[in-house]
């Protein structure tokens, strides 16, 4: 694997790839910047550390760079998914608003999402100028048309952080938590609160001071956009954000023209499925499919980020004919990532119309933070019919009159739904079961039972 197993102080291990290990594990005192190139781009919501694509101890073992019992500082990269455990790295990152402190790596950078090539270069230049020798920064996104006062604020606030960081790690008992991201309120207003965004509307007063303290600090020009709510509904009901939870739980999507998106999660990946569903169009076949293709690349896009899914995403379009349909179908997809905080990249169509991508996968998806697998299913999103649970049923009472002996009677304790199906739809197939077994069965009906659940039992008399 290539990786050492770390307890982080919680109940599973986290785990750290020797991609991921830094050079002064090995105490070689050579400088980051002979291994990066300057004008790199970077993307600061990536959590897999840049370095590790062309890093030098990549031709070095684990058990080269670390040793049992050893202590070091790491820091979270991606959470804990599933069965694995949190993924670690010792290139420690410090985000800002408009800046990401990287004080292992001599490198400057700017986000991917700044696409104007003149400012990122005036950028450059301004961190150039400021920065201490040794350190890294990355302009965020946020940072486009930033000043050199406000970059300077900020690269002094983070230097300053760091350095308490620093002397947390020194003797202390371990494992311990040194340093924790903010808050979620306050960061999504650092990360996501820009010119962009009309208002922020916050219920809660305790967290509006704590906002409005905030924003005044790092970005006092947003700070009249941020408003206290003082309507009657809940926040939730009023601005319809319940009812788009509601939806991001739901497989199928519907489409404004008619058409409809289905989404499927496996362990492997995610498929997604384009129909026409009840559009039909006004010309031509063709046309209606590129219209609904074209309408749910967009939603797809959209759909991808409010879910939060991650790994590998296959998305079956609607087959066309036309090359420049397709062509058009992908192009629309690619520009509806570009607004995706996260990481994508989307293989050109196929003949086959189908679409593989990936999405860089760094938290939990919505539904598996929001849903828990249903105990009646185990998971399957479906669940066994009546009339299958019917005959499951008497199936069961055969075996449990094999090994019941001389009992006079078989009881079978079901919901009651099964229970009205089997004394009315399958009454004849009990009773011919009766007859065959020479023994009564006596359906008992609990409200307390799910569809599934049933009981089979002998009384002797």
């Amino acid at each position: 694997m290539q990786a050492a197993f770390v307890d982080i102080g919680l109940e599973r291990a986290a785990f750290l790839y020797v991609a991921d290990v830094h050079r002064d594990m090995l105490n070689i005192g050579q400088s980051m910047s002979g291994d990066l190139k300057e004008n790199d781009d970077f993307d600061p919501q990536d959590p897999e550390p840049f370095e590790s694509r062309r890093h030098p101890l990549l031709h070095f073992r684990v058990e080269d760079l670390l040793r049992e019992g050893q202590h070091i500082m790491v820091q979270v990269s991606k959470e804990p998914l599933g069965e694995k455990g949190a993924r670690l790295t010792t290139y420690i990152s410090i985000p800002g608003r408009h800046l990401v402190l990287m004080p292992k790596v001599d490198h400057i950078g700017t986000s991917r999402l700044i696409k104007n090539k003149a400012e990122k270069e005036r950028l450059k230049e301004i961190i150039r100028k400021l920065r201490p020798n040794n350190f890294g920064f990355i302009v965020r996104t946020n940072g486009e048309d930033a000043s050199e006062e406000t970059l300077k604020s900020e690269m002094d606030f983070l230097l300053k952080l760091w350095e308490q960081i620093r002397q947390r790690s020194e003797n202390r008992s371990i494992p311990r938590l040194i340093h924790k991201e903010l808050q979620t309120s306050l960061r999504a207003v650092r990360d996501l609160f820009s010119r962009g965004v009309e208002q922020l509307i916050i219920d809660s007063a305790d967290e509006y001071k704590k906002i409005t303290e905030f924003v005044g600090t790092f970005a006092p020009a947003l700070k009249y956009s941020v408003e206290i709510y003082d309507g009657q509904d809940p926040i939730f009901d009023a601005f319809g954000i319940e009812n788009e939870i509601s939806r991001t739980l739901e497989p199928n999507i519907r489409l404004k023209s008619g058409g409809h998106i289905v989404i499927e999660r496996t362990e492997a990946l995610t498929a997604v499925d384009v129909n026409t569903g009840r559009y039909v169009g006004k010309t031509n076949l063709e046309e209606t499919i590129l219209k609904t293709n074209l309408e749910a690349a967009k939603e797809i896009a959209r759909q991808l980020r409010l879910r939060n899914i991650g790994g590998l995403i296959v998305i079956d379009f609607i087959s066309m004919e036309e090359k420049q349909n397709k062509e058009s179908v992908y192009m629309t997809l690619q520009k509806a990532l570009e607004k995706d905080r996260s990481k994508t990249n989307a293989l050109p169509m196929s003949d086959l119309c189908l679409v593989e991508m990936t999405r860089k996968r760094t938290r939990p998806s919505l539904s598996s933070l929001l849903t828990e697998p249903c105990l009646c299913c185990e998971g399957i999103g479906r669940v066994k019919s009546k009339k299958t649970l019917c005959y499951e049923i008497f199936r069961e009472v055969e075996r449990e009159c094999r090994t019941s002996g001389e009992s006079s009677d078989v009881f079978a304790s079901v919901s009651p739904q099964l229970g009205s199906l089997i004394e009315k739809d399958e009454k004849k197939a009990k009773e011919a079961l009766e007859k065959l077994l020479k023994k009564r069965i006596i359906i008992l009906t609990r409200e307390d039972y799910l569809l599934e659940q049933y009981k089979i039992f002998s009384c002797h008399g």
